[in-house]
């Protein structure tokens, strides 16, 4: 499954839930009501990545990007870089 590494070191997400006046809490909230499935994300995953220092996540999974710059109504790509294609994975 890919994983996307996050933008800045999550400044730009902590950015975005400041202007749209979101706690981690609030955000994850706010990721169920654009989930399908109702499940969303949590505030635990929130803070991980959103968050900054040792305990912050560099990477997550698609899924969880999606939800949460959906949720704030904020493009993917302004937040979240591809990772670079490893040689080993590439046929030759």
């Amino acid at each position: 499954m890919s994983k996307l590494i996050r933008k800045g070191g999550g400044q730009p997400l902590r950015d975005a839930m400041k202007r749209h006046g979101l706690s981690a809490p609030k955000l994850a909230a706010a990721t169920r009501q654009v989930d399908v499935s109702g499940r969303g994300v949590s505030a635990a995953t929130v803070y991980k990545v959103t968050g900054a220092g040792q305990a912050a996540a560099r990477e997550c999974r698609l899924r969880t990007a999606w939800l949460l710059t959906t949720a704030m109504d904020e493009p993917l790509q302004d937040h979240f870089d591809m990772p670079s294609v490893s040689t080993d994975t590439v046929e030759r």
